[in-house]
């Protein structure tokens, strides 16, 4: 079973019909049979750029199994800091560092967002490149 990292954009954009994303989002999930990993901060962004109509709707889906959420450890959020740090050249937000602190942990580098320019510069802790799957 295929397994992915989910970003802000791609959830945002299949619950908002004004999304430029949207139809595609719409395609993606209909399309992707596996698994979608996220975290609280991608969950807390998502949440906050959602019209207000839509966010619980959205809390539903993630407790209806939409995508799977995974806790950044305590003792990991020291290097999450770092990552910040590491990419201060490239506006790397906490959403972004807590999924490659993610990546690093569960060993997933395929990742669906919108972010293409971010995540063609971020690398896992072993120097792997994000493979995205969401590209047109």
């Amino acid at each position: 079973m295929r397994r992915a990292l989910a970003d802000t954009g791609p959830l945002v954009a299949l619950l908002n019909r004004n999304d430029t994303h949207h139809e595609r989002a719409r395609g993606f999930f209909r399309r992707f049979d596996g698994v979608l990993f996220t975290t609280w901060p991608v969950l807390t962004e998502a949440s906050h750029l959602l019209p207000l109509h839509a966010r619980a709707g959205f809390v539903r889906w993630v407790a209806r199994g939409g995508v799977t959420l995974r806790e950044i450890p305590a003792d990991r959020i020291s290097a999450v800091a770092t990552m910040i740090e590491r990419y201060a050249d490239h506006p790397m937000d906490l959403a972004d560092a807590s999924l490659i602190c993610l990546a690093d942990a569960i060993g997933v580098t395929d990742i669906i967002t919108v972010d293409q320019a971010g995540f063609d510069t971020y690398r896992t802790g072993a120097s792997k490149r994000f493979k995205n799957l969401f590209l047109p």
